[in-house]
């Protein structure tokens, strides 16, 4: 186990391999998530890699047992105990740091591994020597097709999504790449995060995720800078994950509404410029947070619960005070 004063002291610069290190390490930001962690953990090991693994926790906090399961029940777990909800790039950040393999798994609590997946990551890893992020294809539970990769997002498709006319124009699964056929894995402009591989060498290029993102649009970032930096990011179809999403955030509405359209202003201000970002938050209060807020409270009221319509307008005021 590591505790939060070890993690803090981890250097987040190049990491010396020795010659028994792990060639995967397998990172899982957890908060009370207890039982899709286990489930998570539980998986990684029926479909084991090919190759040597490494299995690391960080728990932010969590409030529901986590913690003393793992110690109890799978204390070869490398915990590391945040002691503070540190959202998902600073918990990443921590571990990246601290583990010592020469790929790195970005895995979700909520998202489960199917046969093959790790070793069809690790193949794509290495296609040619400029790989630097590889993901893998996610499914809804039941099987069909969530995400996985998507292009770099514009004003344009962020107006799309906004306004839901994306869907309506180019399908329900706009905007990431529509599900295809194809099993042979290709670059890509980002993958998402839920189920994410990293090469070491590319991590002590570019360094990890930005913390200045809380939750959301953290891959992202990252995979713009990759690009920038000069390594590629693939997509790997065969490399399939079953994910539920949203396990985490669902215990904090409404803040996971403020946090996804923070990100999004961030990601324009640092990649589009300022002129951007004012747009986006312009489009994001005139076109979103009132339809959020009216939907919310609505529902509320509908719904017959005394109390329940502040959850709206608060939801309003706290999207609104983020961007």
């Amino acid at each position: 186990m590591i505790d939060a004063s070890v993690a803090m002291d981890v250097p987040m610069h190049k990491t010396e391999r020795r010659q028994s290190d792990p060639q995967l390490s397998v990172v899982i930001v957890n908060w009370n998530t207890r039982d899709l962690l286990v489930r998570c953990i539980d998986a990684i090991g029926e479909h084991a890699p090919s190759v040597d693994y490494d299995i690391w926790v960080v728990d932010n906090a969590s409030t529901d047992g986590s913690v003393e399961h793992l110690r109890r029940e799978r204390p070869w777990v490398q915990l590391i105990e945040a002691g503070s909800n540190l959202g998902f790039a600073r918990a990443n950040n921590w571990a990246m740091a601290a583990c010592r393999g020469r790929y790195i798994l970005l895995l979700n609590s909520d998202a489960f591994l199917l046969p093959g997946t790790l070793d069809a990551l690790l193949a794509t890893a290495s296609v040619t020597d400029k790989v630097g992020v590889v993901g893998a294809q996610l499914l809804n539970p039941d099987g069909s097709f969530q995400a996985g990769a998507s292009p770099f997002p514009t004003l344009w498709s962020e107006l799309l999504v906004l306004t839901t006319l994306g869907r309506r124009l180019y399908g329900q699964h706009f905007p990431s790449a529509a599900p295809d056929a194809r099993r042979d894995p290709r670059p890509v402009e980002y993958v998402e995060g839920a189920c994410l591989l990293v090469c070491r060498e590319a991590f002590d290029d570019v360094g990890g995720l930005d913390e200045g993102y809380f939750m959301y649009a953290e891959e992202v970032d990252w995979c713009f800078r990759m690009q920038r930096a000069g390594w590629e990011v693939w997509y790997a179809p065969a490399a399939q994950v079953v994910h539920l999403g949203g396990a985490s955030s669902a215990n904090r509405r409404p803040q996971r509404e403020a946090d996804l359209y923070r990100s999004r202003v961030r990601f324009f201000r640092q990649h589009r410029g300022n002129a951007q970002a004012l747009a986006l938050k312009f489009m994001i209060v005139v076109l979103s947070l009132p339809k959020i807020a009216w939907h919310k409270t609505l529902r509320a009221v509908s719904g017959g619960r005394r109390g329940r319509p502040v959850v709206g307008l608060r939801m309003l005021w706290d999207a609104m005070r983020s961007v």
